[in-house]
C-alpha cells in the first residue's frame, strides 16, 4: 500500500531571515512544500487564525497542524523528519554548543547590527564598533568549539549554519548599502569562511534573494527607518 504523503505549507516573507531558515530547512530535508507569502501589511485571516499568539511569519503547517516561530519549526521537523541533514547534533555538550551560539547570535549579534542598519552618524560608528566586538567572539567561539568544521555538502549544515547564513549571509549587501563593513577574510576568517562555503551550497542559492531586489528594499527600509525616527 502506497504510503500517504504529508501536506506541508510555509507562511512566510521573502525578506525575512526567520522565514529564509524554515525554508532552508524543508529544502535540506528534500520536503515538497506549498509556500504562502504573506503581506505582513496586510496578514491573511489564514495566518492570524495559524497563529493566533503572535501573528506573525513563519507558520508551518504540516497536515493540517500549525508550528509558530522559526526555531521551534526547526526543531519540529528535525524531530519529524529524521533523514540526514540532522539539524541538531546528537552529543549532549555539542548540541549544547550548537544551542549557546544561535542564541548568542540572535540576542546579541542581530540586535546590534540592527542598529548598525537603522542608524547614521556617530551613533552609527559606534554600534559598529559594538558589532565588530561581538562578532568577534563569535569567531573565537567558532574556532573553539568547531576547530574541524568543513563543509561540503548538505550533509554538513546543521541548526548553526542554518542561523549563520541567514543572519550573516548578506553582509556584502550590507556593505554595499551602507558603506561598513563588519565581516572579512582578515578579521574574521572562520566565519567569513563558512559563509562562502555555505553561499556555493545549492540549496542555499535556491532562496537566495536576487542581489538587486535586496539591495532597494534595505535602501527603501533603511530610510523609512531613519524618518520614523527623525519624526518621533
Amino acid at each position: 500500500m502506497e504510503e500517504k504523503k504529508s501536506k506541508v505549507t510555509l507562511h512566510g516573507m521573502w525578506a525575512s531571515r526567520y522565514s529564509k531558515r524554515v525554508e532552508i530547512a524543508l529544502k535540506l530535508k528534500g520536503l515538497c512544500y506549498e509556500y504562502v507569502e504573506e503581506d505582513l501589511k496586510n496578514k491573511s485571516e489564514s495566518l492570524i487564525q495559524l497563529n493566533p499568539v503572535h501573528k506573525k511569519i513563519p507558520v508551518l503547517v504540516h497536515d493540517g497542524k500549525p508550528v509558530a516561530e522559526s526555531l521551534v519549526i526547526l526543531e519540529y521537523i528535525d524531530q519529524t523528519w529524521k533523514n540526514s541533514p540532522r539539524f541538531f547534533p546528537e552529543d549532549p555538550y555539542e548540541r549544547a554548543q550548537v544551542q549557546f551560539w544561535v542564541s548568542y547570535i540572535n540576542q546579541q549579534v542581530f540586535e546590534v547590527m540592527g542598529r548598525v542598519m537603522f542608524q547614521e552618524g556617530e551613533a552609527q560608528a559606534k554600534s559598529v564598533e559594538e558589532a565588530r566586538e561581538r562578532i568577534k567572539v563569535l569567531e573565537e567561539g567558532l574556532k573553539k568549539h568547531f576547530p574541524n568544521k568543513n563543509i561540503r555538502g548538505n550533509d554538513d549544515v546543521g541548526l548553526l549554519e542554518i542561523i549563520i547564513i541567514t543572519t550573516f549571509g548578506v553582509h556584502k549587501v550590507i556593505h554595499e548599502a551602507l558603506g561598513v563593513e563588519i565581516i572579512d577574510p582578515v578579521n574574521t576568517p572562520t566565519l567569513y569562511n563558512w559563509i562562502e562555503r555555505l553561499q556555493d551550497l545549492t540549496v542555499m542559492k535556491e532562496v537566495e534573494v536576487p542581489h538587486d531586489t535586496l539591495l532597494n528594499f534595505l535602501h527603501i527600509y533603511r530610510q523609512k527607518r531613519l524618518q520614523m525616527a527623525a519624526n518621533a
